[in-house]
């Protein structure tokens, strides 16, 4: 039994789809769209696919930087002369340059001529008893100079983190390029910074000493040099700040 005939006006409004049924109808299903895909670009989609994912989830550096809760007062920079400022002029050292672009106090405890293993027994009076929050650590130079073996070196610099880390603050590690035929420089503070989670600002000296412009002497900035430095220490530190002030 069939009912009445549906009018001309009925049958056009029943056959009638709106654009969102249109497109919906028309737009192909993902797993067609990735079945249409040549092995090649499937490839590169899921190469893509698995950076941003990793970008997204994976931890960034300062995340795992130890102490980000620290509860210090101070910034010190620790080193050598490269941190005392040696070839310039009282004020225009790297670590008074920083004070002036992060308008945050720093302290300088570099010493002229110290090693890391020297910087290491002076590391009490002159940094942990001064309620230090962020330790900006610059050694290494001395004792490439001094041909100090580097397996020496790394083990006063892993000493040097572990006690400033106890002492309940965050530790910076400067990286320095020095010419060698031997281990490199470069990788020990990486792997250093990596393993004892620190924040590593690496070849900090990069086109300085080439630079006669920019060089006091064969192996010491002047102040446009120590300036260039506090400029490229600047933009990490401010960052690491951020992030251990969200923490407090």
């Amino acid at each position: 039994m069939t009912g009445p005939p549906r009018s001309a006006a009925a049958r056009g409004r029943s056959s009638q789809h709106s654009p969102k049924e249109r497109l919906a109808s028309a737009a192909p299903s993902p797993i067609s769209w990735w079945n249409g895909l040549t092995p090649r670009t499937k490839l590169i989609a899921a190469a893509v696919l698995l950076a941003v994912l990793t970008w997204f989830f994976w931890p960034s550096q300062l995340s795992r930087v130890t102490n980000l809760d620290s509860r210090g007062a101070n910034v010190i920079a620790f080193g050598d002369s490269l941190t005392a400022g040696y070839g310039a002029a009282a004020g225009e050292d790297y670590p008074s340059k920083l004070s002036a672009l992060m308008s945050e106090a720093i302290i300088n405890a570099g010493v002229s001529g110290d090693t890391t293993e020297a910087a290491l027994a002076r590391l009490e009076p002159d940094v942990l008893s001064r309620d230090p929050r962020i330790v900006i650590v610059g050694l290494g130079g001395n004792d490439y100079l001094r041909r100090v073996d580097i397996g020496s070196t790394e083990a006063a610099l892993r000493a040097m983190v572990r006690r400033i880390h106890d002492a309940g603050a965050m530790v910076v590690i400067l990286g320095f390029r020095f010419p060698s035929f031997g281990p490199s420089y470069e990788t020990m503070y990486e792997r250093v910074a990596s393993e004892e989670k620190c924040l590593l600002i690496p070849d900090l000296l990069d086109g300085v000493l080439s630079d006669p412009a920019l060089r006091s002497d064969a192996i010491h900035p002047n102040a446009r040099g120590y300036e260039l430095m506090a400029e490229r220490v600047s933009g990490p530190l401010r960052k690491l700040m951020a992030k251990a002030d969200a923490k407090r």
